[in-house]
C-alpha cells in the first residue's frame, strides 16, 4: 500500500534533493569543526555555518546575520529567550493557544516567582490583540506567543501585537515561529520581534535536530545563555564569550544538520514563500471543501478558511476516538497523521477538545490535490464503516 504522509507540521517528509546531497557532501569531503581548528576543512565547516545563517537572514529580513543564534530545535531556542530574560519578581503574558514548548518553561518560572498570565483565545483559537495590551502589567517583561497553532493552524496577528508593544520598549516581544518560518512570510522588523525562535525540521525543509533564535541588536545583553562551555572563541578566557552568536552556542555544532537546513531554507528561498504559500492553501481549501460536505458528521476545528490558517486542518469524527481513527486511517488507507493533543494541552482546552485531542492533518509542500481528495475519501470511508 502505498503512503500519504499528512504529519508536516510535526517533522515535514519528503526533503529536497539537495538538503540530503548537501549533507553527503559535508560528511564526504568536509567533516570537520567548525572554529575549532585552523586547518582547511575546519574553515570549510565553519564558512557552512555562516551560510546557513546568511541564507535564514535573508528569508526573516535580518540584517546581521550574527544575531541568529544556531540551536537544535525551537524548544531550545524558546528556552534561551525565556530563561536567559526573565527573573523572579517578572510579569509574562502568553495566550490559551501555546506549544508545550512555550507552556512549560513559562510554567517553571511561575514556580519560582514570575507572574504569569494566559490571555484567552476564541473558540476558532484567535487572538484579539486589545486583550494582550489590557494584560499588560508595570513588571510585565515579556509577551511570548505562537505565530501560528499547531493544532489548528490559525494564524495569530502577531503585527498587531507588535505594534501594540511599541508603546512599551521595557517589554520584550518573542514569537514562536516553530509552525510559520518558510510557509508563511516572516519579516523581523516590521512585526517587531524582538526574540524569534524556530525550527529547521518543518517549513524549512531541514533535518531534526536543527533550529534557531534570532536575538534584536543590543538585546542580547539582557539574556544569559542557557548553558556554557566550549565556543573555538577566546579560548584563553574561562568567562564565557560575551559576544553574538558565541554567547550562546557551547559545543560542537551539529554541522551536518546545519548544511542540510542551508539547503533546505535555499529551497524555500528558490521556490519563494508565496509560491509555497499558494500552493498549500489550495490543499488546504481542497480538503477543508471535502470535510465541510460531511459536517453532521464531522467537527471542525480552527478558521476553516486557508487564508486564516496554515496546511493544518483538526477535526474529529462523531463517535471515533482520535487514536481509532488515526490507526484505521493508516490501515486502510495509508494516509499518516497525528492524533492527539499534539503537545498543547492549552489549545485543546482552549477548543473544548481536551483530553481526547483531535485528529490532525497537516499538508506540505510536497503534497498534492490528489493527497487531499485520498484524505476526503478516507473520512467518508470511516463514516461508513
Amino acid at each position: 500500500m502505498d503512503m500519504t504522509y499528512l504529519d508536516n507540521a510535526a517533522t515535514s517528509f519528503p526533503k529536497p534533493d539537495g538538503v540530503i546531497a548537501a549533507m553527503v557532501e559535508y560528511q564526504q569531503n568536509i567533516g570537520a569543526s567548525p572554529g575549532r581548528s585552523g586547518h582547511g576543512l575546519s574553515i570549510d565547516a565553519g564558512r557552512l555555518i555562516y551560510d546557513t545563517r546568511e541564507t535564514l537572514a535573508r528569508l526573516f529580513h535580518i540584517e546581521d546575520p550574527l544575531r541568529i543564534i544556531l540551536t537544535k530545535n525551537a524548544s531550545e531556542a524558546l528556552n534561551i529567550a525565556i530563561h536567559g530574560a526573565i527573573k523572579p519578581g517578572d510579569h509574562v503574558i502568553t495566550t490559551g493557544m501555546e506549544h508545550n514548548s512555550v507552556m512549560r518553561p513559562l510554567r517553571c518560572l511561575e514556580s519560582r516567582g514570575v507572574t504569569l498570565s494566559v490571555v484567552p483565545c476564541s473558540p476558532h483559537g484567535l487572538l484579539d490583540p486589545s486583550d494582550v495590551e489590557r494584560a499588560l502589567q508595570k513588571n510585565t517583561k515579556m509577551v511570548v506567543m505562537t505565530h501560528a497553532s499547531n493544532v489548528t493552524g490559525t494564524i495569530q496577528p502577531v503585527e498587531a501585537v507588535g505594534s501594540v508593544l511599541q508603546k512599551r520598549e521595557d517589554v520584550l516581544f518573542c514569537v514562536d515561529a516553530a509552525q510559520t518560518a518558510g510557509a508563511l512570510p516572516i519579516d523581523v522588523e516590521k512585526i517587531k520581534m524582538d526574540l524569534m525562535a524556530f525550527t529547521g525540521h518543518k517549513s524549512l525543509l531541514g533535518p531534526q535536530g536543527t533550529g534557531g533564535l534570532y536575538i534584536r541588536k543590543g538585546l542580547d545583553k539582557q539574556i544569559e545563555p542557557l548553558m556554557m562551555g566550549g565556543t573555538g572563541s577566546r579560548s584563553e578566557f574561562e568567562a564565557q564569550p560575551d559576544f553574538m552568536p558565541d554567547k550562546y552556542e557551547s559545543g560542537t555544532p551539529n554541522t551536518i544538520g546545519f548544511a542540510g537546513l542551508e539547503a533546505g531554507a535555499a529551497f524555500v528561498c528558490e521556490q519563494t514563500i508565496e509560491v509555497i504559500r499558494a500552493h498549500e492553501q489550495k490543499i488546504t481549501t481542497r480538503f477543508l471543501g471535502q470535510l465541510n460536505e460531511l459536517r453532521n458528521h464531522v467537527t471542525l476545528y480552527g478558521p476553516a478558511d486557508a487564508l486564516r490558517q496554515t496546511a493544518v486542518v483538526s477535526f474529529n469524527i462523531h463517535n471515533i476516538t482520535p487514536s481509532d481513527a488515526a490507526q484505521a486511517l493508516e490501515e486502510q488507507w495509508g494516509i499518516l497523521c497525528r492524533p492527539g493533543l499534539h503537545c498543547a494541552p492549552s489549545a485543546h482546552r482552549t477548543l473544548n477538545t481536551f483530553p481526547q485531542g483531535t485528529i490532525r492533518f497537516s499538508f506540505g509542500f510536497f503534497n498534492t490535490l490528489q493527497d487531499a481528495d485520498l484524505a476526503g475519501e478516507a473520512v467518508r470511508g470511516l463514516l461508513k464503516r
